[in-house]
């Protein structure tokens, strides 16, 4: 087992989100702390190279991404600064860098066969639509019966191919039903003074891990840790965070054979399992 170093990718803004596609694209959400605007870029997931640079909606701000269908990007405002509520659709194509199209009164639920599905809100409850995800064009008035909406959600939900990811859970010895693990992580923890709880992924014969080691200056450093489970050897590590005072949770997941890793917090290292 093997793990390799495949790119990295900062442009100095905090990474809000990482939305890797179905079609080998990684997009990724940025956020700039003293503006408050929002950019987009999207990578080629292997190799990192650069797909489109820096988009910004019109509403550079108070933006978000809804979900990903076919190399487009359905984007959401919120309806007020200070309110959670999701308001308009911007379609967004990734391979061309341009708008598909926009329309400020539907409200994005999901996208099924082509077809994306939305509502308008009413005094009375809702509207509900289907629309041509490529052009907006209206395709259906289905009234205000939610009940087949939300089987049709559910569908949608199932759809999503969950077998790819691995996200890492915090270490607890009293439910974890790996020996060998149990062993490594706890021999880990006689070795260091570790602050908050290891978080891991087993994947196949090899441990993912992430922890915060406490400094001689009672800060904080976040290190990943890759040990192979067979011969106890630590096959790769980076750290994460040289120096922090909190806790950074959810700093990496894999997906197929690439591990994901965030440094800094405006930092990506994207790394391959090599088996």
């Amino acid at each position: 087992m093997k793990i390799n170093k495949e790119y990295t990718y900062s442009n100095k803004r905090q990474i809000w989100r990482l939305i890797p596609t179905d079609s080998e694209k990684l997009i990724i959400e940025e956020r700039d702390t003293d503006t408050k605007e929002v950019y987009y870029n999207c990578l080629d997931i292997n190799t990192g190279e650069k797909i489109f640079t820096n988009f910004q909606p019109e509403e550079k701000i108070w933006s978000g991404i809804e979900s990903i269908y076919n190399d487009v990007i359905f984007f959401h405002k919120f309806g007020k600064p200070d309110m959670p509520g999701h308001l308009g659709i911007t379609a967004f194509e990734i391979n061309s860098g341009s708008v598909l199209w926009s329309n400020e009164s539907y409200i994005f639920l999901f996208v099924l066969e082509d077809k994306l599905y939305c509502y308008n809100n009413t005094f009375e409850g809702r509207d509900y639509y289907t629309v041509d995800y490529r052009s907006g064009e209206l395709l259906d008035e289905l009234g205000e019966d939610s009940t087949q909406i939300n089987s049709l959600r559910e569908e949608s939900f199932n759809s999503f191919n969950y077998e790819n990811y691995l996200f890492p859970s915090p270490f607890n010895p009293d439910n974890c039903e790996d020996a060998a693990v149990e062993k490594l992580i706890s021999r880990l923890k006689t070795e260091r003074v570790i602050k908050g709880s290891i978080e891991f992924i087993s994947a196949g014969d090899v441990l993912l891990l992430t922890f915060h080691e406490v400094l001689n200056d009672g800060y904080l450093s976040n290190i990943f840790m890759a040990i192979d489970i067979f011969s106890e050897k630590v096959i790769f590590k980076d750290v994460l965070n040289k120096s922090t005072k909190s806790l950074i949770p959810d700093s990496f997941f894999v997906k197929d054979k690439l591990i994901f890793l965030l440094q800094e917090k405006d930092g990506l290292s994207v790394c391959s399992l090599n088996y």
